[in-house]
């Protein structure tokens, strides 16, 4: 019977600990598609900054060792 009491008690523990990294998991994801769209944002703040400025965009550009 203690060893039923045991198990009982530890895939309780277990299901708990799953419930609680589900949250984590959900938290992170919602975080990075926010700062996915704010990067995205910026991106596109930047070239067109870029563009306003008469400059090859930076993206476009071929790195100084070329």
């Amino acid at each position: 019977m203690d060893r039923i009491n045991r198990a009982e008690e530890q895939i309780a523990h277990l299901t708990r600990m799953v419930e609680d990294l589900s949250e984590v998991v959900v938290s992170q994801t919602r975080e990075i598609e926010r700062l996915s769209r704010r990067v995205g944002l910026l991106m596109e703040r930047e070239a067109e900054r870029q563009l306003d400025d008469g400059t090859i965009p930076l993206a476009d550009q071929r790195p100084p060792h070329w």
